[in-house]
């Protein structure tokens, strides 16, 4: 009965502390299999993207496969390796409309088979599609052969339409030519964006408008001023002259009485004969 105290004190001592002890353990292995879990499911997700990246990886050479057999099946011919070309415009890189357009095309033959030049042909194309065709330009006939490293120029000329000035197309120039094997080939000489530049020489109706306009107001301008000094002409007062008394004539006297005319002839025969 003495020790009762004492060991039920150390009873209250010792249970706290080990359920503290318990609840503490399990807490940790809780913990440790919340971080195992977790490390699971971070590597299972990198192996799934590494398997993402692979299968892109093998994927990618199958697209550019595709994509260079579809080139393949296009039909569209493709220039030779063993072919050059070259571009000269005479008069410069200007396109005035409704003007002709003329330049030289230069091909060299770097193989050793013969190559035949059979045509050369331009077209004006929609500059966000050059699908879509503007202007197609008269393909040229050419049939000329051309020896393993020699050269050969073809001159070639087109005239943009008129309503096409002042506004953006793509040029495109082909040569197409093949080999000794009838292999064809065709290379664009020329495909870039030009712009049409409206024709400037030559009088249109809007001058001719204003010539004619500008004349005709020349001419009012000179009639105003003939009007103008004919008037103030007219304005002037006529200059009276004296004329006098010694041409009598010359007046009408018609209107004076007879009587009066009488009196006045008799008092100047008077003052004539006082001064005699």
């Amino acid at each position: 009965m003495r020790f009762l105290p004492r060991l039920l004190l150390l009873a209250l001592l010792v249970l706290p502390a080990t359920l503290l002890l318990g609840g503490g353990a399990g807490g940790s292995l809780a913990v440790a299999q919340d971080a195992t879990e977790d490390e699971e499911a971070v590597e299972d997700t990198v192996v799934e993207d590494e398997d993402d990246e692979a299968e892109v990886e093998e994927d990618e050479p199958t697209d550019l496969t595709e994509d260079k057999e579809e080139e393949d099946l296009s039909g569209e011919p493709k220039a030779s390796p063993n072919a050059d070309t070259t571009i000269l415009f005479v008069k410069g890189e200007d396109f005035p409309a409704n003007n002709i357009v003329k330049f030289l095309v230069g091909f060299t033959n770097k193989g050793s088979e013969d190559f035949v030049v059979e045509s050369l042909d331009a077209s004006f194309r929609y500059p966000q599609d050059y699908q879509f065709f503007i202007q197609n330009f008269t393909a040229l006939p050419l049939n000329t052969v051309v020896p393993p490293q020699k050269q050969a120029t073809f001159e070639y000329s087109f005239i943009p339409a008129e309503p096409m000035g002042g506004r953006p197309f793509g040029l495109v120039i082909n040569l197409n030519y093949k080999d000794v094997n009838g292999n064809v080939f065709q290379d664009a000489v020329f495909n870039q964006t030009v712009t049409i530049v409206e024709k400037e020489d030559g009088l249109d109706g809007e001058t001719i408008f204003m010539y004619m306009f500008l004349a005709g107001l020349g001419l009012l301008v000179i009639v105003g001023l003939h009007q103008l000094l004919e008037s103030r002409k007219r304005k002037r007062p006529v200059q009276k002259v004296e004329m006098g008394t010694s041409n009598q004539n010359d007046v009408d006297m018609s209107w004076i009485p007879q009587e009066t005319l009488n009196q006045i002839m008799h008092s100047r025969r008077g003052e004539e004969m006082t001064y005699c």
